[in-house]
């Protein structure tokens, strides 16, 4: 399968025999072919899936359209713990490769499957991923995603090797010497969650080394959401080209979707993954262009087939085709999620909205948390953040006036005022992996 995506005597990604690039009618062949293969699949061999369709008095057989998808059951996170550590495998353990989990930290942990020919699909649509933004054979690439049970360190790793790239196992943490690595290696590309390679940035500037005086010139970012702010930030301050990746564990990992140069959307791989969006109360269908959450199903997944994923990632499929000529759609950037959301009297809050707030006004750092309290019966919040040496250097009036345009800029957006606490640099704790930005003290 991998085979035939690379030109070989070209050395890199070949466009014309990639399915990037399908016509609309081609795409939607393959599709449907694979939606009623793994519907069947899934049936034959997950209980839960099977007692489901029974339930609405459905078989395989009633796939017969693409449309016809939406009389298909939800999955939900709860069903991974509910059949908690096996019971939604569709492979026999003897077929089943590799074993990844999430960490467990609400609860138990999220385990999912991958038979050989799952590695091989991953594989595939990672290159596809990297070659989506910018990457190609021949550059170094440093992989500060986490190895081990969290899929993005070997979705990664796989999908550059793929690809043709020289790849560096350097996983999470140990800050000095990823960035001796990327000076004395000379890298050209470094995937990471982008709070992390903020704090890269950060620590590299301390120790003298100018990132734009390096051959880094891409950044793939995935696995926490991040503002257009945030890449901004990124790229003046490291010289850098920044790509926004998305994938989840219940699905593939990473590796479901990613932006091109044009930097307007993620386009999903959707011969492998098919995208819905739908209104997160109802569960009802959306037309394309209208925001409501994200469900995903595995249209090739053998050893553990998702059928109507619920992600809780809030978004929209951009129906205008993109400049750079794939025919696979696009979805909006994930900024936010139908659970992370917090109610300060009765306003709808979601941390990235604060993000974006703080990073339009100069002087802030990319470094924040939200602390939630609870004070006479009424929840408050309070934003710290992080301001440069030279704000908490100058004059109590220079001070307050920067609080000020922080409180208005925020206000702006959230149409309430909060408590906010200006902190020195590196008060705020880093993340070697997704950022902790809530802190709820409120209690039960």
């Amino acid at each position: 399968m991998l085979k035939e995506l690379w030109n070989d005597a070209a050395g890199g990604f070949h466009p014309a025999s990639a399915p990037d690039f399908l016509p609309e009618a081609a795409l939607k062949e393959v599709q449907l072919r694979r939606l009623r293969a793994v519907v069947e699949r899934a049936y034959d061999n997950v209980a839960l899936f099977h007692d489901r369709l029974r339930e609405r008095d459905l078989t395989p057989a009633a796939i017969q359209s693409l449309e016809d998808i939406r009389h298909l059951p939800f999955t939900v996170k709860a069903d991974l713990r509910d059949t908690y550590p096996f019971g939604l495998f569709a492979s026999p353990m003897s077929e089943v490769v590799r074993l990844h989990a999430s960490s467990g930290t609400t609860g138990k942990p999220i385990v999912v499957a991958y038979t050989r020919e799952d590695i091989e699909v991953w594989s595939e649509v990672m290159a596809r991923t990297l070659a989506c933004c910018s990457l190609h054979r021949g550059d170094i690439v440093q992989n500060a995603f986490g190895y081990g049970l969290f899929t993005g360190g070997l979705g990664a790793h796989y999908g550059a090797e793929a690809l043709g790239a020289t790849v560096i196992p350097i996983s999470g943490g140990n800050t000095e010497r990823q960035i001796m690595v990327i000076r004395d290696f000379g890298v050209s590309a470094l995937f990471s969650t982008p709070s992390y390679f903020t704090h890269l940035v950060e620590r590299a500037s301390e120790l003298g080394i100018d990132l734009r005086e390096l051959p880094l010139r891409v950044g793939v970012f995935g696995a926490e959401p991040w503002s257009d702010g945030m890449r901004s930030h990124i790229e003046a301050a490291a010289g850098i080209s920044a790509f926004d990746i998305y994938g989840l564990s219940e699905i593939i990992g990473p590796g479901v979707a990613s932006e091109c140069p044009e930097h307007h959307g993620l386009h999903v791989f959707e011969d492998h993954f098919y995208p819905e969006i739908i209104d997160p109360e109802t569960g009802e269908p959306l037309p394309d262009g209208e925001e409501g959450e994200l469900v995903l199903t595995t249209l090739s997944k053998r050893a553990m087939p998702m059928i109507r994923y619920r992600t809780r990632d809030i978004t929209a499929i951009i129906p205008e085709r993109c400049g750079c000529g794939r025919s696979l759609r696009r979805i909006q950037r994930i900024g936010r999620r139908s659970d992370d959301m917090i109610i300060i009297r009765g306003v709808n809050i979601f941390p990235s909205q604060v993000e974006a707030a703080l990073l339009a006004v100069e002087g802030t750092l990319p470094h924040y948390r939200i602390i939630l309290s609870r004070e006479q019966g009424l929840d408050q919040m309070t934003v710290e953040v992080e301001v440069t040496p030279e704000v908490l250097s100058d004059q109590v009036r220079v001070i307050e006036d920067m609080r000020e345009r922080i409180a208005q800029a925020i206000e702006r957006i959230l149409g309430i005022r909060v408590g906010l606490r200006l902190v020195e640099p590196h008060s705020i704790e880093r993340s070697q992996g997704k950022a902790k930005r809530v802190i709820d003290q409120r209690g039960d």
